[in-house]
């Protein structure tokens, strides 16, 4: 069973990561849709991850924001999204 800070800590830290993500592909790119679907994926993940943790079901809480990370995590390293250089927050493809 997840536990509240630990909920909060997955929370923010998907927050910031959506903070700092960028759609990497240029304008004009077919691929620009899939970086906003990852990006849809991910913010509806972390809205349902609120929803959960506001009604004291931590255990999906917890999975909904690892789900909302992964879409980040998997759009940086597929180069849909760019995270900069954070190598905390993301898996960048080196």
């Amino acid at each position: 069973m997840a536990d509240a800070a630990l909920v909060e800590k997955y929370l923010k830290l998907t927050a910031e990561a959506l903070e700092r993500v960028k759609v990497a592909p240029p304008p004009r790119s077919f691929l620009v849709g899939a970086s906003d679907d990852f990006l849809g994926m991910a913010r509806a993940y972390l809205s349902d991850a609120r929803h959960f943790r506001d009604g004291g079901d931590l255990d999906r809480a917890l999975a909904a924001a690892s789900y909302a990370h992964g879409w980040l995590d998997a759009g940086v390293r597929l180069g849909l999204l760019d995270g900069g250089d954070d190598d905390v927050r993301f898996t960048p493809y080196r």
